[in-house]
């Protein structure tokens, strides 16, 4: 396989920071007038679709029913509890604010991660990085708490909802990386978006979304919305996601989770009219430079150990 060029490296994380990070400001737009899990749910069943065909056309498209039901698994954890978390909490809190709560996730991971035996147990470093993150969580929510309800969106609610969704994320997360996928990246994430979509929409239609549903109504701006979390925000992000993973340092890669929620914090000011207060950027930078400290941490005693183990091991 040739190299790629730096110039395609640079759209693909061009890609990766600007696309993921928008599907916060993507998300609220397409609720205005679409129900939230009915609207993430179609969303994730026709990305699905596109993400199967891809397979297809790359020749992969058989799978056991062992990788569906561990599609199954991921798509209930990361899609109907991790993405539709987000989507309803979005009805409550800001869109910046919604991202910088989910950048936890990472810091999640390594205290589930431990806690189960997956992961050793993280270095002091490590530990400054959880506190970190964890107290700029409660710069956010402590205050939130007081708040009182402003026209149905009490942001407490939304917080809630977030911190609880970005848990079972991460615990999805975690199993999605010893769990048997298919052989191809792009058929598991068909798989895992066309079980997380249609639990979604099981959800949209057990809360009574499709009673409040009229198709009339929906607004221009939350169907080009729609449309651009489905082709731009789950296509083409995911796409530049897995070749990223090929062709760079999965660490460079894995900047992306301190690098959205700036993207989102940015867009929700300039096109959502999204207030940013002192407490919101220093809770922004006690979260996101917590996630750095924990990833840049990671990578850095991963990339040890093996170098330990070469330096020590004898000459044959």
């Amino acid at each position: 396989m040739a190299a790629p060029t730096k110039i395609r490296i640079l759209i693909a994380f061009a890609a990766l920071y600007l696309v993921w990070g928008s599907t916060y400001l993507g998300i609220r737009f397409a609720i205005e007038s679409i129900p939230p899990f009915l609207m993430a749910g179609m969303r994730f069943l026709l990305a699905g679709v596109i993400m199967f065909a891809i397979a297809w056309s790359q020749g992969a498209y058989k799978s056991s029913w062992a990788n569906w039901r561990v599609s199954l698994i991921v798509g209930a954890c990361l899609l109907l509890a991790g993405n539709g978390g987000v989507t309803i909490s979005e009805q409550y809190i800001d869109t910046g604010l919604a991202a910088l709560i989910v950048a936890i996730v990472p810091i999640y991971i390594v205290i589930l991660g431990w806690a189960t035996g997956i992961m050793p147990k993280p270095p002091p470093i490590i530990w400054l990085g959880l506190v970190g993150g964890f107290a700029g969580v409660g710069v956010l929510l402590g205050p939130a708490l007081r708040l009182p309800a402003n026209g149905g969106r009490h942001p407490a609610i939304g917080m809630f909802i977030l911190l609880v969704s970005s848990f079972v994320w991460s615990a999805g997360s975690l199993y999605s990386r010893t769990a048997k996928h298919a052989a191809s990246p792009f058929l598991t994430a068909a798989q895992q978006m066309l079980c997380g979509g249609l639990l979604l929409l099981l959800a949209g239609i057990l809360t009574g979304e499709l009673r409040s549903f009229h198709p009339q109504s929906i607004s221009m701006l939350s169907l080009a919305s729609f449309i651009y979390l489905v082709i731009i925000g789950a296509v083409v992000g995911y796409t530049a996601y897995i070749w990223l993973l090929r062709h760079c340092d999965p660490a460079k890669v894995a900047t992306y989770a301190y690098v959205n929620p700036i993207v989102a914090v940015l867009l929700g000011a300039a096109f959502a009219g999204e207030t940013l207060s002192v407490r919101v950027l220093i809770a922004g930078a006690l979260i996101i430079g917590s996630v750095a400290i924990v990833i840049t941490a990671q990578q850095l005693k991963a990339r040890a150990e093996p170098a330990m183990s070469a330096a020590i091991e004898p000459a044959d």
